[in-house]
């Protein structure tokens, strides 16, 4: 994968914006647990009240509460409210807030958040005590109250008695109420004392239900705000991932097809077709997948994971053995599928490279195929293809389909322990339900973060296959190269070919195809080039326009070796017509103007004359704009060879390469084309490959190949009376008095 990261380089920009964008919807998604807890403990269990410090108090009930602190209580306590009189400016706002509140001064709470935070604890335990105190006046027995270990008549003013107690007798009494408070824990103990303050609103007069609403739909509000936020994070994120993935995708099928049309034969013989097709298809795809998933997950899981941790612990620290054994147990499932399904990950690409090969095969062959009737034959072939991969497929994806039942089983069992244990720990007041229930939620955060890693796990080495497989394309250095320093056809260059002490042989074979190869082909002048199968023959041409480089000797055109001439100028002077007729989807036009786009209506019309392609053209009905299909498959063998030609002939080149090419003429319209050849070209070196002598008997020189070496070379006359292996060719082909 990191072969291939510098193809990352230009969307380095859009990466970054993505990762911000993780980044807050990461913060947004951990957030809104903290306000549904917010909603359950102080939206409905508090009713609205955040804290246990009330926001006015009457200057009385302050007298109450000092009762139960000590001198350093009441100095934090008071420092965090101010008197309020009937000359101050807010007096009648609170009196209007709090309607019994009454016409004495009060206390009000200063706006200050880090003071209330610090007597929130003191505030919860004076109040508690007080409404402790009230509750017992309100609950006589038999007439009497039992206060401090003595029975008081009811109705007797209890905070009266308590404010005759010595400070000291007050602490005692307060150290036995806090045993109490104690047992509460320090949250519970403030939500009972916000309860507290609720009842104390309600004895101001205060509509308690319209601030519990209040609140509830102000968090709402927020949360919605919050939701609202992440999503559009997310669509962002999601937009980004997607143009960085096509862009990559993009990139990457660019490389590929430039690396491949920068290939000599050489880097198609390490490659086959099929491969190729599917490393710039299905292996490109694979790294889209990847580069989508990675973006919104990679960087996503493990700010979701280390935050859902820190915040999970601020709720509960005594549960988060719970979302270590969760994750153990994940770790442990993720595991056992990587050992399981990764060793067939390699194979599945493979698997895909025979099914295309096969496919192709198929369809390139079908006449074949037809003709010999071996279709049963070749539909087993490919059903064994297929099979395999679906086969091995099914068995990755069965796997895969296993883990998810695991992974909502393991999350359910992890919400049930959650439950469990934190219902015995609300049960001893120790944790409150909303801190629960964002607890619980933190916790599937966390395992869904870890879910969403593992799934990265189990695309990346699928990507890394095909990842390595591209890069293998990419880093194949091509062996025709054009030189530092290349040099440059004279203006009067004429096309003068020679081969000068060349030999050839193949990467990886033990011995040479071609063997001390010397001859001038010149302009003017028709070189043939003959031999039996496999003598050399398309090899010898190949070597002409760098297709191939010679392994000894040079190839020489006007004075000059073609490797220190640029593969653009070389091949500019050579007009090639290939062994295998290709054409390519388009029109004829197209086809013919392929050679030269710029070329003339009537460069083109008598290229197709010399070709003898005018009259099956003229015979379509759209003439030169008659389509013409993929390969050429809605003209015959011959009518492709004649286009073929033409097209060669549009390129008005130097040099003209015919490699076989009127295999497929009949007689006569071979014998017509060669005469409007030798007239066209008078001036050209033409080189013809050619299997039959009537072909090339006419020929000024011939070259007779056999196993590599040169064994004869002259006039067709020359050549019967001096060379056996012509001799043999020829007479395999016609009699004695056609070849007079």
């Amino acid at each position: 994968m990191l072969k291939l990261a510098k193809f990352m380089k230009p969307f380095l920009v859009s990466l970054i914006i993505a990762i911000v964008l993780l980044f807050v919807q990461a913060m947004t998604d951990l957030a809104l647990p903290d306000y549904m807890s917010d909603i359950v403990n102080k939206g409905i269990q508090q009713g609205g009240v955040d804290s246990a410090v009330p926001e006015v108090l009457r200057q009385s009930d302050m007298n109450r509460l000092m009762l139960f602190w000590d001198s350093s209580s009441q100095d934090k306590v008071l420092n965090s409210y101010e008197l309020i009189g009937s000359s101050d400016a807010k007096y009648h706002d609170y009196q209007a807030k709090y309607p019994n509140l009454g016409q004495d001064i009060f206390y009000v709470l200063k706006d200050s958040k880090t003071e209330t935070s610090e007597i929130d604890l003191i505030m919860a335990k004076a109040m508690l005590a007080v409404a402790g105190v009230k509750q017992l006046a309100q609950n006589p027995q038999d007439g009497f109250i039992e206060f401090n270990g003595q029975k008081i008549p009811a109705g007797t003013d209890l905070f009266a008695l308590l404010s005759q107690l010595s400070a000291a007798q007050r602490q005692q009494l307060m150290k036995s109420s806090s045993a109490r408070f104690e047992q509460m824990g320090e949250p519970m103990l403030i939500q009972a004392g916000a309860n507290a303050v609720k009842l104390h609103y309600q004895e101001l007069g205060m509509d308690t239900s319209q601030m519990q609403r209040n609140y509830i739909l102000r968090i709402g509000g927020i949360m919605l705000l919050i939701s609202l936020l992440g999503a559009l994070s997310s669509i962002a994120v999601g937009y980004f991932a997607s143009k960085i993935a096509a862009g990559l995708g993009r990139n990457l099928r660019e490389s590929i097809f430039a690396k491949v049309s920068s290939f000599s034969n050489i880097g198609f013989d390490k490659f086959s077709t099929a491969s190729l097709i599917t490393r710039s298809t299905n292996d490109v795809t694979q790294i889209q997948t990847l580069m989508v998933m990675m973006i919104r997950m990679v960087f996503y899981a493990p700010i979701m994971g280390i935050g859902g941790v820190f915040r999970a612990m601020s709720k509960s620290t005594s549960m988060s053995w719970i979302i270590a054994l969760a994750v153990i147990i994940l770790l442990g499932m993720i595991m056992i599928v990587f050992a399981v399904a990764l060793p067939k990950f390699k194979i599945v690409q493979k698997l895909i490279d025979r099914l295309n090969m096969v496919t192709r095969e198929n369809l390139t062959g079908l006449m074949v195929i037809r003709a010999f009737n071996t279709q049963s034959f070749e539909e087993d072939r490919f059903d064994r293809a297929n099979q395999d991969l679906t086969k091995t497929n099914l068995f990755v994806n069965r796997v895969m389909v296993l883990l998810f039942p695991a992974m909502m089983l393991l999350m359910n069992g992890t919400m049930l322990l959650i439950v469990w244990v934190g219902a015995q720990q609300i049960a001893q007041s120790a944790m409150l339900v909303g801190d629960m229930m964002a607890f619980m939620q933190y916790a599937m955060q966390i395992i869904f973060a870890f879910l969403m890693l593992s799934m990265m796990f189990i695309l990346i080495p699928r990507a890394s296959v095909s990842a390595q497989r591209i890069a293998e394309v990419l880093e194949t250095e091509p062996t025709i190269v054009d030189p530092r320093q290349p040099k440059r056809f004279e203006d009067n260059a004429r096309g003068l070919l020679e081969f000068r002490s060349v030999s050839f042989r193949y990467p990886g074979a033990e011995q040479d195809m071609l063997k001390n190869i010397n001859f001038k082909a010149e302009p003017g002048k028709v070189t043939a080039v003959i031999g039996s199968t496999g003598a050399g023959k398309t090899t010898l041409v190949n070597l002409i326009p760098r297709f191939y480089d010679a392994t000894e000797g040079q190839v020489v055109i006007d004075g000059l070796d073609v490797r220190d001439l640029t593969q653009h100028d070389l091949r500019e002077a050579i007009g090639y017509v290939p062994q295998k007729a290709t054409l390519f989807s388009g029109t004829i036009e197209s086809n013919l103007k392929y050679a030269d786009d710029n070329a003339a209506d009537e460069t083109v019309r008598e290229a197709a004359e010399v070709a003898q392609a005018q009259e099956f053209i003229a015979e379509k009905e759209g003439g030169m704009s008659s389509p013409i299909a993929q390969g050429g498959a809605n003209v015959s063998g011959g009518q492709k060879q004649r286009l073929s030609i033409a097209r060669a002939l549009v390129k008005r080149a130097r040099i003209y390469i015919f490699d076989d090419s009127f295999s497929a003429l009949d007689f006569k319209t071979d014998a017509a084309l060669r005469r409007a050849l030798k007239e066209k070209t008078a001036d050209k070196t033409i080189l013809i490959v050619a299997q039959r002598i009537s072909t090339i008997k006419t020929a000024d020189q011939i070259i007779v190949l056999e196993d590599g070496n040169m064994v004869g070379m002259g006039t067709h006359a020359e050549l019967m009376k001096d060379c056996d292996a012509y001799r043999e060719i020829a007479y395999s082909q016609l009699s004695k008095e056609e070849l007079a």
